[in-house]
């Protein structure tokens, strides 16, 4: 059986000595035989699994998972199938990189000068983009979605004073202790419209006509399915009031609508139809003037 010393498996395998004693230090690579010299010797078995390391080095595997890997093999699979999904969204985001900076280059083209302030925003809309692959967000949003929601929250904290952010919060938080307080009156109830108004102007001045269309599906297919409440201070019963409350008021509004059919003119009644529809966040349904 063949057998090299650390130099000659170093230069075999295209890795530093260095390297070879940092893995048989950890554990990771330990060679057959060790002389009394203290001169390691690495066998062929020494050389696969050599291998075998540098091949998962090379799918992005930390020294700490191989070692993992390389012991069991019987969840071998699903590791290897979760960093191919990792890397997927690695090379998604670095596709992502690319794109911001050939917009950056076309930007300089355009303006023969960096345009600082623009690379300074993408920079932050990007970085916004990579925190949010972490949040339950990402469950809910489309990639498109989501970047969308990375600019909306990048301007939110871009335009906002740590004074207004602190505000913001706390009236949030009143307003939830609101609700919280009228469980037990009825959503359809004057108390109840009243909320749901009051609710429906305050995210309509946060997310606003551009963003509306998020502020639906973070609702819709976050809060109503459980994901994100405690850290806005929710449960599934004030949810369910918010959700019937603001139907109830969005009903309210719209049966106000028909009802002035016939008493204004057909271009108000459509302006406030589609001013509601946008309010909503539903362009499907607003609707286009006669020819």
């Amino acid at each position: 059986m063949k057998q090299w010393y650390a130099k000659e498996l170093a230069k075999l395998a295209q890795v530093s000595v260095r390297t070879l004693h940092h893995y048989d230090k950890i554990g990771l690579l330990k060679p057959s035989l060790r002389q009394a010299n203290n001169y390691r010797l690495y066998s062929e078995k020494d050389l696969l699994r050599l291998q075998q390391i540098i091949a998962l080095k090379f799918f992005g595997f930390e020294l700490s998972q191989i070692q993992k890997l390389l012991t069991r093999n019987d969840n071998a699979p699903d590791s290897l199938a979760m960093q191919s999904r990792f890397l997927r969204e690695k090379a998604d985001s670095l596709m992502e990189a690319s794109a911001i900076l050939d917009r950056i280059s076309q930007d300089c083209r355009n303006n023969k000068s960096i345009p600082w302030k623009k690379v300074i925003e993408l920079i932050e809309v990007y970085k916004m983009t990579q925190q949010l692959e972490d949040a339950w967000v990402k469950e809910i949003f489309t990639s498109d979605e989501l970047k969308d929601y990375a600019k909306f929250e990048t301007e939110l904290r871009t335009n906002s004073t740590p004074e207004q952010k602190e505000m913001f919060e706390k009236n949030w938080f009143h307003l939830v202790e609101e609700f919280k307080n009228s469980l037990h009156d009825h959503p359809n109830s004057e108390m109840g419209i009243r909320l749901g108004k009051k609710l429906m102007d305050w995210v309509n001045s946060l997310y606003g006509k551009k963003y509306a269309h998020l502020r639906t599906k973070k609702f819709e297919k976050g809060f109503a399915e459980g994901r994100g409440l405690e850290e806005h201070g929710l449960t599934p019963e004030i949810v369910a009031w918010m959700d019937k409350s603001m139907d109830a008021y969005l009903k309210q509004r719209a049966y106000a609508i028909l009802d002035n059919v016939g008493k204004i003119s057909s271009s108000e009644l459509l302006q406030s139809w589609n001013q509601l529809m946008d309010e909503i966040g539903d362009k499907s349904l607003r609707l286009q003037p006669l020819p």
